[in-house]
Formats: structure tokens, sequence, C-alpha cells
């Protein structure tokens, strides 16, 4: 009888043994194959699956050797910021793929299939957590959100965003772009000329821009939050460079530990700053007009209106995850805008002239109002080069069937930069392509896209381009700017796109 049991007891388990070893199996290389060949099936080509790690150990080497060196200083970054992708659809055409780790990647580069995943947000989600679920610490909010929950979520933020709010607060980014100007301007007054790295300068420029106009505070009373949110980008990179592990994220590691802890710290100061504003308008007092006050108005009203149904409005810790995303992409992609607006019109310094008669004529030297911003026709160079989405299910695009667990590259910097559609030019910095709007430079096609497109489009656009305008128009005004002979040319990719090596440029009085 004990025989017997002891029998049944290792034959149980060793076919558990056995089961959690043809689901590893399955998991690590038969479902990768069967995607692989499904793809190849239908046209798209790349290198053979490699277990686990796909590309990721030679799309990494690549990366560093890019970044080891600057470049020309030209508009053909995309070898430098994606060398590997650049690499594979130079070897296999634009119906190509590259592996990250165990996932397949498809390069999607033509505009019709870049409408139909925009268009459809639902069947096209973005792949946040696909890749690991610490990286859900920094993208998080609205911008993370899918299906009803985005729709919940995006319906209470957008009063904060409509253009009579932007408009309110037109004299807040002056105000702060005004005080570093000023301080530019008192030193060239003595000295002829400045010297600044714009990267940093603008960096904490529109640092203050958010913390005043989205908060009502100060930099100096935010500083604490932007350190850690900057800490947590170090690390977040660090975790998409890697190979995910499932279960990885809940072992105590030096990184995981450290950035479970500086999340932890920013929604403690965030609730700390939520909650202050909650009792204050609880007890009636005046909350003036920043972007935190209208958005918990806005959830308030929703609330009222709602009832006491399941789900309705935001918690505050879903407030919370909204405030973070205000700080990181409000304050990250604007001043990285801004800071190659400039070097692009201190490379061509026609261009720069064209802009400040433009500006002159119309404002002179009196402060820029809002209806005289929006007649002017600057273009900007995207912060952002790619858009990642994944399908969970066997899904339709274009003529072809994207298998469940497909992750889907959208490389808008190569869009922006394609001959086809562009024409030979399309390399060159020539902002008249645009005279006549996107749709006619475009051909009425979706290829520039610096906002996104479709439903999910970024819901600060006209935030960002009044604070881009008014910025831009204030330098103008005052002075002329050319690079420094220190500037080394490196676009490099830290979320957003980045001079790896500063922006020093030298200010004259105009």
């Amino acid at each position: 009888m004990e025989d017997t049991i002891v029998k049944a007891i290792a034959a149980s388990c060793f076919l558990a043994l056995v089961a959690c070893i043809w689901r590893a199996l399955n998991w690590a290389w038969f479902t990768p194959k069967r995607l692989e060949k499904r793809l190849r099936q239908q046209g798209f080509k790349g290198n053979p699956y490699k277990l686990l790690v796909g590309d990721v150990k030679e799309s990494a080497k690549m990366l560093q050797e890019a970044m080891s060196k600057p470049m020309d200083f030209d508009n053909d970054i995309v070898p430098r910021l994606m060398p590997y992708i650049h690499q594979t659809i130079q070897m296999y055409g634009k119906n190509s793929f590259t592996w990250m780790g165990r996932i397949p990647r498809l390069h999607v580069l033509e505009p019709k299939l870049f409408k139909e995943v925009l268009n459809h947000y639902r069947k096209f989600p973005k792949n946040v957590s696909i890749h690991n679920p610490l990286i859900k610490f920094l993208f998080t909010g609205v911008g993370s959100y899918e299906g009803d929950k985005w729709s919940k979520n995006r319906k209470i933020i957008n009063p904060a965003f409509t253009l009579e709010k932007v408009k309110n607060v037109l004299p807040a980014f002056a105000h702060c772009y005004e005080k570093e100007l000023d301080k530019w301007e008192q030193i060239i007054s003595r000295e002829g000329s400045h010297e600044v790295d714009v990267f940093q300068a603008f960096d904490v420029s529109t640092s203050d821009v958010i913390s005043q106009v989205a908060f009502g505070s100060t930099y100096d009373e935010a500083r604490k939050i932007f350190l850690l949110i900057k800490e947590l980008v170090k690390l977040t990179i660090e975790v998409m460079q890697g190979v995910y592990i499932p279960g990885w994220r809940y072992l105590p590691t030096k990184r995981n530990n450290r950035m479970k802890k500086v999340n932890g710290e920013i929604a403690d100061i965030l609730r700390n700053m939520i909650n202050q504003r909650i009792n204050a308008m609880k007890a009636g007092e005046p909350t003036g007009n920043d972007l935190l006050s209208v958005l918990l108005e806005s959830n308030f009203q929703e609330i009222q209106h709602k009832g006491n149904k399941k789900n309705v409005g935001l918690t505050i810790n879903e407030i919370i995850d909204e405030c973070k995303l205000f700080y990181f992409v409000g304050q990250d992609t604007t001043g990285v805008t801004l800071t190659w607006m400039t070097l692009l019109l201190c490379k061509y310094p026609e261009w720069q002239e064209r802009a400040r008669e433009e500006v002159l004529q119309t404002f002179g030297r009196n402060k820029p109002t809002y209806d005289q911003l929006t007649r002017l026709k600057y273009t900007i160079y995207p912060p952002a080069f790619d858009l990642n989405k994944v399908v969970y299910e066997d899904t339709k695009l274009g003529p072809y069937t994207v298998p469940a667990g497909t992750q889907i590259h959208l490389g808008t910097i190569m869009l922006h930069r394609d001959k086809t559609i562009w024409g030979e030019d399309a390399m060159e910095f020539n902002p008249m392509r645009f005279a006549d709007g996107i749709a006619s430079a475009t051909n009425n096609q979706v290829a520039y896209i610096p906002f996104s497109y479709g439903p999910r489009y970024c819901v600060g656009q006209n935030f960002a381009l009044l604070q881009l305008r008014l910025a831009l128009t204030m330098m103008l005004q005052r002075f002329s700017f050319s690079l420094s002979p220190s500037y080394a040319h490196a676009p490099c990719s830290i979320i957003s796109l980045q001079p790896q090596f500063g922006a020093p440029v030298i200010f004259r009085k105009a």
C-alpha cells in the first residue's frame, strides 16, 4: 500500500515536472517560433529567433557603439538612434521584424498603416507592461491606460487642457521664461555675449512652468519631484534595455528596491499636495486656476453627476499617477523640443533671421498675445521618435494578420524623413514645406505626427505648442544665437530625443 502511494506521488511529481518543462519550453521557444513562421508566411523578413534574448544583445552592442562618438550635424539621425532597426530595414526592406527578447516586433513605415493603428487604439493598445511591469512606475496615468479606463480618465482630464484654460496661463508662461532671459540679457550687457547650455536652461524653465501652471508652486518647491523623476527615468531605461524574466520584479534587487522607493517618495509628495488642495476646496478656500485645481474640480463634478456608482471619478492614487505624468511629460518633452528648435536655428541662420523678422513684424518688442502667437508658422522637432503598440489577439492590419503577442513599432522618425513622402529633400531643414499647412505638405497622408494621431493624440498639445511659440518668440525678440565651438552633435534616446553632450549656444543682443 505504501509503495503504491509513493509511486503515485512520484508519478504525479514527474508529470508536474514534465508539464512545467513543457510550459517553459512553449513560452521560451515554441511560441516565438510559431509567431516567426506566421510572419514569414506573410512576407515579413528578419533574423531567426534566438532563445530568450532575440536581437537584444546585438541591438545593445550597436547602440553602444553609435553612442560612443558624436556625428556630423545633419538630420539623418536614424542610424545613430536605432542602428539595429536601421540595419534590419536596409537588409530586409520595409516589411521586416526584429526581436525584443522573445517578442517579435513588426516595423510599420506606411502612412496608411500608421493611420489604421492610431485610429483603432482598442485593437492596437500600447505595450507599456508587455516588456516589464516595472516600466509602469514611469509610464503611468492616462498615457498608459486602455479601453474604458482610458476613456473615463481622458474625459475628466480634458477640461484642464481646453483652449480657454491654456489662454489663461499665457502670463505664467511668459513670467517663467522672462526670469531666465533677463539673466542672460544682464550678462550680455556686461560681456557682449553669453554661452548657455540651453538643454539645461530649458530643463529648468519648463520645470518652472509645470510647477506654477500645473500645481501652483515654484520650481524650488517642486525640485525634489523633478530630481526623483529623473532618477526614475534612468532606472527605467536600464530596465527597458534588458531581457525581462517573469517574476523578476518581485526579487529584492538593488535596482528593483530603488525603483519602488523612488516611486513611493514621489507618490508621498504628490499625495500631500493633493490632500492639501482637496482640504482647501472643502473649506471653500480659493484654489487658483492651475491644472491640478481644474482636474480636481472636474473629478468632483464627475462624481456628483453620476452619484455613488462604482468606478466613478478618479481615486487619489489615479490622481497621483496623472500628476506624475504632468511633471514628466510636460517638462521633458517641451524642454527637449525647445532645445532642438534652438539648435536648428543656430545651424541655419538664414531661417533664424526669417523667423526673427516674422516675430518683429508681428509683435515688435511687445509681449506676445495668444491670438498673435497662434498665427506664427513654426514647425517643431518632435522629441518622441517612435510609438509602440501590441496585439493580444490575431488582428487585421491592412492586408496582413498580425498574430497575438506581436509588438508593432511605428517608426515616426523614419516616417518624417521618408523620401517617397517628402521628396528628395526629405533630410533638409525646410520649414517652407509647411507653408500651406501639414495636409498640403503630406498630400493628406498621416505622415507628420509630432503629437501622435487619432483619438489618443496628446492631450497637452495646445499647452505645449503655446509654450514653445512663446519661448522661441521671446528669444528671437531679444537675441541672436549661434552654436558654440564646443557643441558636439549627438542625439540620443533617453525616453525622449536629447543631446547627449549638452547644447551650448552663444547668445548676443539682437
